[in-house]
């Protein structure tokens, strides 16, 4: 393993798409696929990554991920009763003729129950009966998973729906289903031990974990299958060996072993040949970034936590660590001040993105010093200005 360590950005653009086989070792039959280590985030190997498709049912955890973070803001509580409205029961129960729980017309249903409904059955009833109890109608309840996804960093997704039944408005990349699956592993971790229940009987059906890795993987644990004929087969999986918890998505493949085999061959293929390594660590230096208007011309800044990426056990891989930051930044700079980022490169694969801060104060310089930064501002913005127009 060789690091590579840049100057200081102020600006990056780092859409990395379409791998090659020479580049990660790893190829794989899905149109997209994405394989995430969840501790650090370390991107292992990525396809088309942001390549917007139908979630299909993979969009239930976006549903499931709202009901979430409303529980631990006591919002409501699992022992909530919704009512099964005409509907959810038309649309998502039994008369629709696809995945449900069988809930019961004007029925009620508790929380914790519809939640098992979504997550082990896929159930579009138990979905809509979750968006119509939590926000009154599933158009309200869209708006509010578009907000929720927004605060999570999910920026290109879009919900027409609460359960991913085909619709032209539900889109997702398999690199914001990977960010969402760590998300709700990292955050929620007593509610996600239900992605791991084997089966759920509801109104006196029983029905199994639709997961095909439970039981076929060891240490798989979660999450969630899809399909639409708009975007195919497709599956977010997690599974945890040895304290190294991988999430692998695929999505788009034409038959649904496919989407089994696919998924368990991209976690097998990480953990075989994976290992962490720690670049910088916690309050370690990664670089200085300018300052304007200072008693000093730069700041070092440093990551809180320690910088931590998966490598290739065989020590191949050559890594590009960036600052990358919007500069110049303005004096006095406080110790901890928020400043950018550190974004490091596996090849052409970016494996990590980590907050920086600042990890010294700067005082505001003298008025000459202010001048002088002034100027060399200007000058720099002639230049960029008159490079843009060629």
């Amino acid at each position: 393993m060789s690091l590579v360590l840049t100057p200081a950005a102020f600006a990056a653009n780092n859409s990395v798409q379409g791998v090659k086989k020479d580049d990660a070792g790893y190829d794989t039959d899905a149109p997209t696929a994405i394989l995430i280590e969840a501790e650090s985030g370390s991107v292992l190997f990525e396809k088309n990554a942001d390549e917007l498709r139908a979630p299909s049912s993979m969009l239930k955890l976006m549903t499931v991920e709202v009901v979430f973070d409303a529980l631990k803001r006591d919002e409501i509580k699992l022992t909530d009763q919704y009512r099964v409205s005409e509907n959810a029961w038309r649309k998502g129960g039994a008369p629709a003729g696809a995945s449900t729980m069988f809930a019961a017309l004007k029925s009620t249903v508790p929380v914790e129950d519809l939640l098992r409904g979504a997550i082990i059955q896929s159930g579009n009833d138990s979905c809509m009966i979750l968006a119509e109890g939590l926000a009154g109608n599933e158009t309200a309840f869209t708006e509010r998973m578009t907000k929720r996804a927004r605060q999570l960093g999910l920026m290109q997704s879009t919900f027409a729906n609460s359960s991913g039944l085909p619709d032209p408005g539900n889109k997702m990349t398999v690199r914001e289903l990977g960010k969402l699956a760590r998300h709700i592993i990292r955050t929620y971790p007593d509610n996600y031990k239900l992605f791991s229940e084997r089966e759920f009987t509801w109104n006196k059906i029983r029905q199994q974990n639709r997961n095909p890795l439970l039981g076929t993987l060891d240490g798989a644990d979660g999450l969630k299958t899809g399909f639409t004929k708009e975007g195919g087969y497709g599956m977010v999986g997690s599974a945890v060996r040895d304290g190294l918890r991988l999430i692998a998505v695929v999505n788009g493949l034409d038959d649904p072993d496919d989407r089994a085999s696919e998924t368990k061959k991209l976690l097998e293929w990480g953990f075989r040949n994976f290992e962490t390594r720690t670049l910088f660590a916690a309050q370690q230096p990664v670089g200085a970034a300018k300052v304007f208007g200072g008693d000093s011309g730069s700041v070092a800044v440093a990551s809180p936590v320690p910088v931590k990426v998966m490598v290739q056990k065989n020590g191949s891989d050559k890594l590009i660590a960036r600052l990358v930051y919007d500069g110049p930044v303005r004096a006095p700079v406080q110790s901890g001040q928020p400043v950018g980022l550190v974004r490091v490169w596996r090849g052409s694969n970016l494996a990590v993105e980590m907050p920086v801060v600042a990890a010294e104060t700067v005082g505001t310089g003298s008025t000459m010093r202010r001048a002088i930064d002034g100027a060399s501002e200007l000058v720099i913005g002639v230049l960029r200005a008159g490079a843009a127009k060629l």
